[in-house]
């Protein structure tokens, strides 16, 4: 997870990545659900329904023109939100969380629509989820998105990343 303003330094180290493996990757970003169904799969949630925890997925997708491109024509953001419970496979998330985060619960909303993720009390779950879901052909226009994919797949899920570099 790529967390805070970024230096000249971080930006010509996230050109470099973006250089080196721009061409040797291809779309294969997942779905909003299927990211969902991976969660739920894994870890313990607990659902919320209010607005004020469905409202940041939704705002950040229609006020972010890089997540509002990715809405289909004449569609709307389709929010989901959910806590990570401390429990099972959870326990080591909140056990590892940064310590900026400790303390906090760990918030995920998903869009539905576009598949937008934001994570919220864990850079490890962000990293893990987007090494999970892919990225798709507007992630490999920007160089910081694919850094950061570069980085979270070389960390969640090396058979991928050893089969990009050998490319």
């Amino acid at each position: 997870m790529i967390f805070g303003p970024g230096s000249k330094e971080k930006l010509k180290e996230w050109q470099a990545i973006y250089n080196e493996f721009k061409d040797k990757i291809q779309p294969n970003r997942k779905e909003g659900s299927e990211v969902f169904q991976y969660l739920k799969n894994k870890y313990s949630l607990e659902e919320y329904f209010e607005e004020k925890y469905l409202s940041p997925v939704t705002e950040t997708v229609l006020k972010n023109e890089f997540y509002r491109q990715k809405l289909p024509l004449n569609s709307q953001p389709n929010p989901i939100a959910f806590i990570i419970k401390n429990e099972g496979d959870g326990e080591g998330l909140y056990k590892n969380q940064e310590q900026f985060w400790q303390g906090c619960p760990i918030y995920v909303g998903i869009d539905l629509t576009t598949g937008f993720v934001l994570v919220e009390g864990s850079c490890n779950l962000y990293d893990e989820i987007y090494a999970f879901q892919g990225v798709d052909k507007y992630d490999l226009e920007n160089c910081v998105r694919v850094a950061d994919y570069v980085q979270c797949i070389k960390k969640f899920n090396i058979p991928l990343y050893e089969s990009v570099l050998a490319k």
